[in-house]
């Protein structure tokens, strides 16, 4: 039998490269990222299905929620290390007391084109009337939580048609299955959801569609987001999930939007429309239908966020000396050029 012999040094370099491939990247740190099972998350899904937290030396888990809300509590008690969702009025106000920071954007964006939250009515309010966006008044609609994501886009939206809220019943029910029952069973006229579980009633006849957020009412829909006390006691775990983050903000654009930011299918849109479908359960046909705006740098709105904060604050969720500029960690956010 033939031997192949090798100088001590080779040896030393063969065994590190053997054992750098078999345990990965060195000082690997496990973290975990709150998120929604719904096709807003594509981002986080490619990034975990692409292999690009672990590349980076965070091998991540996904820790699944319901609702937006919950994810921000994870994040303050340390449940979690990273939150990838919706902005909401419990958010911001963890985070006006120290306790949050925004790091990145590349979430889901409410843009035109792009579907990441419907308007939807149920079979009996359609019947009844109920045909239009500018039907909302004298009727109910459920949204997650008070404060949460379809909270404010129904503000807009009444801002947009004159609507007067009081004319609106709003029914917080705590979870997007809460709210997919409650219209679908006709406990509730209509909701604002996201187009997972929207798109996920509508075809099977349960409710009916008047349209999209993005169309009507523009806005940076959430963001990553972090503790203050990660954000600064561990910077380079920071600095790792966020390079892992962009690159799949990268992919997420480039797979659902042109060049100019517009909705179109990249080449790369079959492989992350699989993965997207393989994270959420909806098929590749149906989110089509459903995609999300991902900018392509992971960069933030942040003009928009302080209009959110100014809103909340204007419906007495927030203290009025809550400070926007505070809440977003400016060592870590890339800012969205002015438009």
């Amino acid at each position: 039998m033939l031997r192949r012999f090798y100088p001590a040094a080779q040896k030393i370099a063969l065994a590190a490269s053997i054992a750098a491939i078999v345990s990965g990247p060195a000082h690997a740190e496990a973290i975990k990222i709150g998120v929604l099972k719904v096709s807003g998350a594509a981002t986080a899904f490619i990034g975990q299905d692409k292999g690009y937290f672990t590349a980076e030396g965070v091998p991540a888990e996904l820790v699944y929620f319901d609702a937006s809300q919950p994810i921000a509590v994870a994040l303050a008690s340390g449940a979690i290390d990273f939150g990838v969702t919706g902005f909401t009025a419990g958010f911001y106000s963890l985070a006006s007391q120290g306790a949050l920071k925004v790091i990145g954007g590349g979430y889901a964006r409410e843009a035109p084109g792009f579907h990441n939250q419907a308007y939807v009515v149920s079979n009996q309010a359609y019947a009844a009337g109920f045909t239009s966006l500018k039907n909302f008044a004298g009727h109910s609609v459920a949204i997650s939580q008070t404060g949460s994501p379809p909270h404010y886009a129904l503000g807009l939206l009444e801002a947009k048609y004159k609507i007067d809220e009081k004319s609106i019943r709003v029914l917080p029910l705590q979870s997007v299955p809460n709210m997919a029952t409650a219209v679908s069973g006709g406990q509730a006229d209509s909701a604002i959801m996201t187009a997972t579980a929207s798109l996920s009633i509508v075809q099977k006849g349960n409710a009916k569609l008047l349209g999209w957020v993005g169309d009507e009412t523009p806005w940076e829909f959430g963001a990553a987001i972090t503790s203050t006390k990660t954000a600064n006691t561990r910077h380079d775990t920071v600095v790792k999930f966020l390079n892992a983050w962009r690159n799949a903000a990268r992919e997420c654009h480039n797979a659902f939007a042109s060049a100019e930011n517009k909705a179109a299918l990249g080449p790369t849109a079959p492989e992350m429309l699989a993965i997207v479908s393989k994270y959420t359960g909806l098929s590749e046909d149906t989110l089509k239908l459903g995609l999300p705006f991902c900018e392509i740098q992971a960069r933030l709105d942040v003009k928009d966020v302080l209009n959110q904060i100014a809103w909340y604050k204007a419906q007495g969720m927030l203290k009025p000396d809550v400070d926007g500029d505070t809440i977003i960690d400016k060592r870590y956010i890339v800012a969205s050029p002015a438009p």
